[in-house]
């Protein structure tokens, strides 16, 4: 990955170190306050989790997606793998967990698609460092590596460090993030390469009011803060900057809306794309991904991607 811009012609390789969790999708008329129970009016049963997501929307944008992550032996892990499969994304190098439950996700979601997320790790949270090692060629060969917060911060500190000792550039969506921010995320700061937060997770990094130039300061070459429907922000450490808007959509569901977005960024810096048509286009993915209920479900194709931005098939 250049940041520079330099094109290439064949699909870019992303591994992704991440979470896979099994999302119960509650359609309700309110998010439930503290104390309250709210009767929902519909439900699904979806394929989820933040490297799950980002895997599934880099794969469906044209990306070749290694999966390194765990599941537990139970039916959500099965069908959890045979939704990535389905997908094309390589789930070969995923540990099934014995007597564990698969990371599950509890979303509720409101008709206008703001939602509350409760995540059970499972599965998820028993990777160790050294279950690494095996797959190290899986980070040390690809274009880009691509890391999110619901792992252990040891293992994706791990996996970033494998990745720079090999020249491989890092992706880091910084959530969910926790407050106050743990010792092992600032040092994943200082080893990714790229840093995409929304507004609440920069103020909590970098303080009321941080810009994407205030957290270059942390570690990364490139930051980007998401905006939601306002769009991004950009900006590079050599002082680069920018803002894009976003793209008027009718939204249904925002569940897996900022996955999109990291997925699209991290594949359009793969391939060469300068940082702020990589954001542009992102955007218009994340608003794409909005007009449609679920998270992987939501998704758009390249194609898709391409129709709405009103380029030539």
């Amino acid at each position: 990955m250049s940041l520079q811009g330099e094109p290439t012609v064949r699909p870019a390789r992303i591994t992704v170190v991440g979470s896979l969790n099994c999302d119960v999708v509650v359609r309700v008329p309110e998010l439930p306050r503290p104390g309250e129970t709210v009767l929902g009016t519909g439900a699904d049963r979806l394929p989820g989790g933040k490297g799950g997501n980002q895997a599934v929307a880099a794969r469906r944008l044209g990306a070749e997606v290694t999966f390194v992550g765990a599941v537990g032996a139970d039916p959500n892990g099965a069908d959890l793998l045979s939704w990535q499969r389905a997908e094309g994304v390589d789930v070969g190098r995923v540990l099934v967990v014995p007597d564990t439950l698969s990371g599950a996700a509890l979303i509720g979601v409101r008709p206008d698609g703001e939602n509350s997320i409760t995540v059970l790790p499972g599965a998820n949270h028993t990777l160790a460092p050294h279950d690494l090692n095996p797959h190290r060629a899986a980070i040390t060969s690809a274009d880009l590596l691509l890391l999110q917060l619901e792992l252990r911060y040891d293992v994706s500190g791990e996996a970033a460090q494998l990745a720079r000792e090999a020249g491989v550039e890092v992706v880091l969506n910084a959530a969910p993030l926790p407050t106050p921010v743990p010792l092992g995320v600032r040092a994943l700061l200082s080893t990714a390469s790229v840093l995409v937060t929304n507004a609440g997770e920069a103020e909590t990094l970098a303080g009321p009011d941080a810009t994407p130039a205030d957290l270059t300061a942390l570690g990364p070459k490139l930051a980007v803060v998401t905006r939601g429907a306002a769009g991004a922000s950009w900006a590079e450490r050599d002082g680069a900057a920018g803002e894009v808007a976003g793209f008027a959509v009718e939204a249904v569901d925002t569940v897996g809306a900022g996955d999109t977005f990291t997925a699209a960024l991290a594949l359009g810096l793969a391939g060469g794309v300068l940082p702020a048509e990589a954001v542009r286009r992102a955007c218009a993915a994340a608003a794409l991904a909005c007009t449609r209920p679920g998270a992987q479900t939501a998704m758009p194709t390249a194609a898709e991607l391409s129709a709405f931005l009103g380029e030539p098939p």
